[in-house]
């Protein structure tokens, strides 16, 4: 009797655990870290969603509620357990513009629609791309993303009429301040049991509640009092005009939104040593901000400090977003009394020190050490993030200057070998890839007009890699049969000599030893 008990209760326990991973099989979680974590997670979401929304010219209940949907949706069907979303400042500097000309119907109407883009580009696999941003386009981004959180935390040191604090306010706040920072850097090495962004945060409220100490709170931004979310389809007129409006918005929406998710998902990788998946994350962002839209949010994406908050805690499932996108959605129906008495200076510490461990300190160790074009690439990022707060626009910009220096260095290493056998033929043994790039260089190594009347053209070690080679080929060609020699291309796939056709009949392709690869063409 006692062995079938034991084995209901670990059948039992299973069951749980697998409830409690929600679909993630891979993750072992502590209800306890993920739930706590979840709760700090939601305190620092309050703020956040409710600064978001006013810069964007919205009511905060517009950003409260985003923030709730992305969070739910994405914890639920997303492709990194453990990863926040929720509304945020790239999306809200986006759509600025169109809440000023438009209002804010039209922006509930771009936000699905940059959803649905967003579900298609993860329907397609189009996530994967993401591989292609250089790691010192990361650090840029990353970089540029910690100063931006670092500067709107300075605003909680201004007064109403943007002046700085001064005196005793000032001293308070930076006391606070520097409390919760102390708390958060040093309870880990004391203990883990809990964590210390949450009890930084306790610890500030107790003080300044107790102590009726006179500074800012929550409560002083906006109010926070609402009901659950009201779904609502947006009221515009149906018509090809509007589309023409809210597309241009919506693709930018959708762009940023997945550049800022699916880097934060790298991100998180690296940190947890884990993988996730991209294109999963991608279809889940567009369901999230489709809900968004439908219920009275103006749409968001994963968030990097609150996703750091969460996996710093130690939160690794589902769980912790499930609970901080609920926690939320309660502070909001039942608790806003008493979340909009938390201090500011605790949430600004929290914020601050999210900052601090996003900057990637050390990329400040590689200027030395990694080649100067990256290091421009780096900083060309950070400052286009810092000043323009265009994520998407920074990492593009890094992406194409990024390619650009690896095709500047990969045309300066095409190389030619050469000599002449005994029979009097000359051989050139290509070394390094013909592309676009390097056709120029690649047309120097030949000298048509003192070569021999007959020369073999070897990639054994090279490849023809786009059109602009094929082209080059054929000029190649074109200049010895001008000279009455002939010139025989080696180790050539078969998928150029059928794209080159104007020198056929001067060009033997030895197709024995070929490999099979595809040249890129506009067929």
């Amino acid at each position: 009797m006692e062995k079938y008990t034991r084995l209901y209760r670990q059948k039992t326990k299973n069951e749980f655990k697998k409830i409690i991973n929600l679909f993630d099989k891979n993750s072992e979680a502590n209800v306890k870290t993920e739930i706590l974590s979840g709760l700090t997670v939601a305190m620092a979401l309050v703020p956040e969603a409710v600064a978001f929304a006013m810069i964007a010219g919205l009511s905060p209940l517009t950003g409260l509620y985003a923030a709730f949907m992305m969070g739910l949706v994405t914890s639920v069907l997303g492709g990194r357990p453990g990863m926040i979303s929720g509304a945020t400042g790239a999306v809200a500097i986006v759509i600025v513009s169109l809440v000023k000309s438009h209002g804010v119907e039209y922006v509930f109407a771009t936000v699905i629609l940059a959803g649905i883009i967003q579900m298609a580009t993860g329907f397609l696999k189009l996530g994967k791309l993401i591989r292609l941003v250089p790691h010192p386009v990361i650090f840029g981004f990353v970089n540029g993303l910690a100063i931006i959180i670092f500067m709107t935390q300075l605003d909680q040191f201004k007064d109403a009429s943007g002046s700085w604090l001064t005196g005793a306010n000032m001293y308070l706040l930076l006391a606070l301040v520097g409390l919760t920072m102390l708390i958060i850097w040093g309870l880990p090495k004391i203990t883990k049991a809990i964590p210390a962004s949450l009890t930084a945060i306790l610890v500030v409220f107790a003080l300044v509640y107790f102590l009726k100490l006179d500074t800012k709170t929550v409560g002083d931004i906006a109010s926070i009092k609402g009901g659950f979310p009201p779904f609502h389809i947006p009221e515009i007129p149906l018509t090809l005009e509007t589309l023409q409006i809210i597309l241009p918005y919506a693709a930018i929406v959708a762009g940023v939104g997945l550049i800022e998710s699916l880097l934060t998902l790298n991100i998180v990788d690296e940190i947890t040593e884990t993988r996730g998946q991209s294109n999963r994350e991608a279809v889940a962002q567009g369901t999230a901000n489709i809900m968004s839209g439908f219920f009275s949010g103006m749409g968001g994406c994963a968030m990097i400090g609150q996703s750091l908050i969460n996996v710093s805690n130690g939160a690794r499932a589902r769980l912790s977003g499930i609970v901080a996108s609920v926690m939320l959605l309660v502070f909001v129906m039942y608790g806003s009394n008493l979340i909009e008495k938390v201090p500011m200076a605790a949430l600004t510490g929290l914020m601050i020190m999210v900052a601090v461990g996003t900057f990637e300190w050390a990329s400040l160790r590689i200027f030395r050490r990694f080649p100067k074009s990256d290091v421009l690439v780096m900083v060309l990022v950070t400052l286009v993030t810092v000043f323009l707060h265009n994520l998407a626009l920074a990492v593009l910009i890094g992406v194409i200057i990024a390619a650009l220096v690896f095709a500047w260095d990969n045309a300066k290493r095409i190389r030619a070998r050469k000599f002449i056998d005994e029979q009097g033929v000359k051989y050139y043994e290509i070394y390094g890839p013909l592309f676009f790039a390097s056709t120029t260089t690649f047309a120097e190594k030949f000298d048509p007009f003192n070569d021999p009347s007959e020369v073999i053209v070897d990639f054994k070690e090279s490849r023809v890699a786009d059109m602009s080679a094929i082209e080059a080929l054929n000029k190649l060609t074109e200049r010895y049969h001008k000279q009455n020699k002939k010139i025989h291309l080696k180790h050539l796939s078969p998928d150029c000599r059928q794209l080159i056709k104007n020198a056929e009949s001067v060009i033997e392709v030895n197709i024995i030893e070929d490999p099979t690869y595809k040249v890129m063409t506009n067929h």
